[in-house]
């Protein structure tokens, strides 16, 4: 069993490990597997960077991200200067999909609405927003608009597993309800379980994951 001390530690190695982030202004805190992740980065993209780390390492039961992004004067912008990138920048990664995409920027802060019949389209989306210098935070309302039926949505992911090295399919069940897509199941490490709700969200169609796998260290 890993103490909270032992997941801090790691923690904290795996955030000064990433060459994107400057770990000197972020602070772990541990209680019972929970991180709590304080102090402040220089974009929203090192923000997420720094969850992302966090909840690689073994024995993170959940992660609370309270940093704060507070960017350089130099990388400042106007709001319609960063929504014209973003514009841009959508129509390049998502040609068929960025006209049904609307991007709305307040003091930095984005927001995406619209409709996508993929949610790597959505996520792309997220992405590429984030991205753009300038952005402080974002909030994605981009919905997912399926065109799949529930057995053919439960077959596709139940394939999925099978293909993925990173999943021990045997060990995970997958019921599609509707848009709705729940995994029950053990498996032997968070990232593991991470693992099969990407890959679950990567199906056409799903507009919502509850991931009730549990983790057997």
């Amino acid at each position: 069993m890993r103490t909270d001390e032992d997941i801090k530690r790691d923690v904290e190695y795996e955030l000064k490990w990433d060459p994107d982030i400057d770990a000197s202004d972020i602070g772990v805190a541990v209680k019972d597997g929970a991180v709590t992740l304080s102090g402040f980065a220089r974009s929203f993209r090192q923000r997420r960077k720094a969850e992302e780390d966090a909840t690689r390492v073994r024995g993170v039961k959940g992660v609370a991200n309270d940093i704060e992004v507070r960017l350089p004067l130099i990388n400042k912008r106007p709001d319609p200067e960063i929504v014209r990138e973003i514009i841009a920048q959508l129509k390049a990664e998502l040609p068929y999909a960025s006209d049904d995409i609307k991007a709305i920027v307040r003091d930095g802060l984005v927001t995406l609405k619209g409709e996508v019949e993929w949610d790597y389209q959505r996520r792309r989306a997220a992405d590429t927003a984030l991205r753009v210098s300038g952005v402080t935070g974002l909030a994605n309302e981009i919905e997912v608009k399926p065109k799949i039926k529930p057995d053919d949505l439960k077959r596709k992911i139940d394939d999925a597993f099978k293909r993925n090295a990173e999943v021990d399919a045997q060990h995970i069940t997958v019921e599609a309800e509707g848009n709705k897509v729940v995994l029950r199941g053990k498996v032997r490490s968070w990232a593991e379980r991470e693992e099969a709700e990407r890959v679950a969200w990567l199906a056409p169609g799903v507009m919502q994951v509850d991931n009730r796998i549990t983790v057997d260290y």
